[in-house]
Order: C-alpha cells, then structure tokens, then sequence
C-alpha cells in the first residue's frame, strides 16, 4: 500500500502508568490501531513533563514516586483518524490528543 498528500497525525499524551483492560494503555493504543487497519503508530518515551494536574512525571528518584510521559503518534488518513477517535475516548482516561495536518510523503509495506 502507498499512501501520498495530506493525512493527519494524532498524538496521544499519556503516562507510563496508564493501563486498559489490564495491560499498558499504549501497547492497548498500538494494537488496537493496528487491529485496525491504520497505517502506523510509534510510542514515544518523554524524560520529564507535566499535565493538567501540573505533578511532574519523571524518572525514579529516591523518596518520589516515578511516571514518565509518554506520545503515541498514529498517522494515517483524515477519515481513519477520525472513525478512530470514539475508540481512543473509550481507551483513554486522563490525558491529551491532539490531531495535526500532515503531508504525507510516502508509506509503503515490506512487500513493495
């Protein structure tokens, strides 16, 4: 499959610590957009941040509690991110997505 011109890119803000159905959020995120049929997604690990309820997520120290931040981007076509989102709302407890136009240059599978 080759996927050229404009898509979006979603970006979905959450915590290491964040789990769905009994497994790590992201990897549910990841398989889930996988199951499908998006064209890809990638898990981002952040070193340090904040949310709404500004606590800093950051990583293990002595005496503090340890969570990192972490970005799921996820891009495909406009109209598969958008049939996507009812089931990330579902997934996602606390956090941020965001939706970004995006060109997409090229997006092939192994077998071409």
């Amino acid at each position: 499959m080759k996927i050229e011109g404009e898509g979006q890119l979603l970006r979905i803000f959450i915590s290491d610590i964040d789990t769905f159905d009994g497994k790590p959020l992201h990897e549910a995120i990841v398989q889930v957009a996988r199951s499908s049929g998006l064209a890809g997604a990638t898990v981002l690990r952040g070193v340090l941040g904040y949310g709404a309820n500004s606590l800093l997520h950051r990583p293990p120290q002595p005496g503090l509690p340890s969570e990192l931040p972490l970005v799921v981007e996820i891009v495909d076509r406009s109209e598969k991110i958008k049939a996507f989102l009812p089931t990330l709302d579902k997934m996602v407890r606390e956090g941020l997505m965001t939706l970004v136009k995006v060109n997409i240059v090229m997006y092939r599978s192994r077998g071409v």
